[in-house]
């Protein structure tokens, strides 16, 4: 019969062995999940542009206009699934009162893989008639703690302000700033006036000409100009001198560019604009122009889903032509995300793809990439607690241990018969032995079958807690109204051999002084 010394470190073991099973199963369930869900809306493999993109005089990206061809190619491969537009970017969400900085994320609706991923996140049980059918409409699936922050509720309509016609707007407000092109470029322009109007020369049938030395000249101090910060309207003006400049007709031969009259009185007229413009009025007509900049898209809610504090997610989920008037794009994209059949194999699949593209044009982006520091930080956090909690076996297994030195203090008369009648030392380690191995034993598989109790019913034991209003597993952290967990039958195995090595070697200890123990002395007390 055992002890009640012995049953309380039994107890002992079976607890340390139960929290680190629950522990390690809660972890490995999230870590599951939040994959999931990342998967169901994260491109498994980006393809993104490699090449700088292209900026005009108005700063703004030319984007890619060949992504089509490249996606069109990338779905016949083997492995692949579908290939959509890729936008991500930010914008500031108005509401009432409250505006918000927040990152967007483009949905394909006609993609069934994505609308599915994101139709799983939908918290249908605090936004009822939440969905995820974004369509071609300007509608938006927003995350719960935008929507817990701005009070929103589905069928509600937000402005959206793309941060690119902010850009703009501080362009031209800087532009105002500066003294008119004839001051504020005064070497350049002056240099230009200079050139021009010494090359001037009349050739024998009347007409006008500049020599292509003057020409060439002429047109690189305009293009130096442009090249600066400057007001749209002189902007245009520089631009239209270019244009009358380039409606000459180049002789070759004698290396001069000729012009009618006609053509000479256009460019001089051009010239002359700009030796006139109002500052005033120009910085008026530009600050009344911004209006086309900053109007905002009105966009219905139609969806909320439970965001995590476990995994970086977006703010919102707008549909494709939305997310590229949103972020400058026209038509164009800022990548081709890839779905596969099997996630898991996107490095096999990897490999494929980038035999069959332009490495120079492309660059490919493994979701395993592209979260690396998240999982890493899951992972990490796995090992440590893996680590503080086989603390509380190897506790209970030192507390064993003090059990059974007692027990060979309790038990020193029976040693001292058994010596007597001619025990040998290795048998009487084998009782005390034994007697741990059981207790590791059945520690064991009491800690792992009751921590498999206890996942099993994870809900209702969350809904206790919560009642009694301690809940540190809450949804607005997790993401999950019920903590997700998963049994790893080789890992509890390992737990469960953990704590049965440790309880035989704690039994070990005392066994040996007892099998060292003089059989008179114990006799003594007889």
């Amino acid at each position: 019969m055992l002890s009640s010394f012995t049953l309380i470190s039994l107890v002992g073991v079976m607890l340390g062995v139960l929290v680190l099973v629950v522990v390690m199963a809660v972890y490995a369930g999230l870590e599951r999940e939040v994959k999931d869900r990342l998967l169901g809306f994260t491109p498994h493999i980006l393809l993104q542009e490699r090449s700088v993109p292209f900026r005009d005089y108005d700063g703004m990206p030319d984007p890619p206009r060949n992504w089509r061809d490249d996606a069109e190619m990338a779905r016949g491969l083997p492995g692949v699934a579908g290939a959509t537009p890729f936008i991500a970017d930010n914008v500031i969400v108005d509401f009432h009162t409250w505006q918000r900085p927040v990152q967007f994320r483009a949905i394909d609706g006609q993609d069934e893989a994505q609308v599915a991923g994101i139709d799983a996140m939908l918290d249908h049980a605090n936004h009822p008639g939440s969905s995820a059918d974004l369509g071609i409409d300007d509608a938006a699936v927003v995350s719960s703690h935008l929507a817990e922050q701005l009070n929103l509720r589905v069928g509600d309509v937000v402005r959206l302000y793309s941060t690119r016609n902010f850009e703009e707007v501080m362009a031209a407000y800087r532009a105002t700033e500066e003294p008119p092109v004839r001051e504020a470029h005064a070497d350049a322009w002056l240099a230009a006036r200079a050139t021009l109007e010494e090359g001037w020369i009349t050739t024998g049938d009347g007409s006008h000409a500049i020599p292509n030395e003057a020409y060439n000249a002429f047109h690189s101090h305009i293009d130096s100009i442009l090249a600066e910060t400057i007001r749209q309207p002189e902007r245009e003006l520089l631009e239209d001198v270019l244009d009358r400049l380039a409606e000459s007709e180049n002789d070759a031969e004698k290396e001069i560019s000729r012009f009618s009259s006609e053509q000479r009185r256009d460019l001089e007229s051009a010239i002359a604009k700009l030796e006139s413009t109002d500052p005033a009025e120009m910085d008026d007509d530009i600050l009344r122009g911004l209006r086309r900049f900053v109007l905002p898209r009105e966009v219905e809610v139609i969806g909320v889903y439970q965001a995590s504090q476990l995994a970086i997610t977006p703010d919102l989920f707008l549909p494709i032509p939305l997310s590229q008037a949103l972020a400058g794009l026209d038509d164009g994209v800022q990548g081709i995300a890839l779905r596969l059949e099997d996630p898991y194999t996107a490095e096999s699949v990897r490999a494929v793809i980038a035999r069959e593209i332009d490495p120079d044009a492309w660059g490919l982006v493994t979701w395993g990439e592209q979260y690396q520091a998240f999982f890493a930080l899951i992972s990490q956090q796995r090992v440590m607690m893996y680590f503080a909690l086989s603390f509380i076996v190897l506790v209970s297994a030192f507390s064993m241990m003090a059990v059974m030195f007692t027990v060979t203090i309790q038990k020193r008369q029976e040693i001292g018969v058994m010596k007597a009648l001619g025990a040998a030392p290795g048998q009487i380690v084998r009782v005390f032995l034994y007697q741990g191995m059981l207790l590791g034993v059945l520690g064991a598989i009491l800690g792992v079958g009751l921590g498999r109790l206890v996942i099993h019913f994870r809900g209702p034991v969350q809904s206790m807690m919560r009642a009694i209003g301690f809940d540190p597993f809450s949804m607005q952290f997790t993401g999950f109204e019920t903590l997700p967990a998963h049994n790893s039958p080789g890992e509890q195995a390992v737990i469960a051999l953990m704590a049965f090595v440790l309880c035989s070697l704690a039994a070990l200890v005392p066994a040996f002084f007892a099998a060292r123990s003089d059989a008179a002395k114990s006799l003594r007390n007889l």
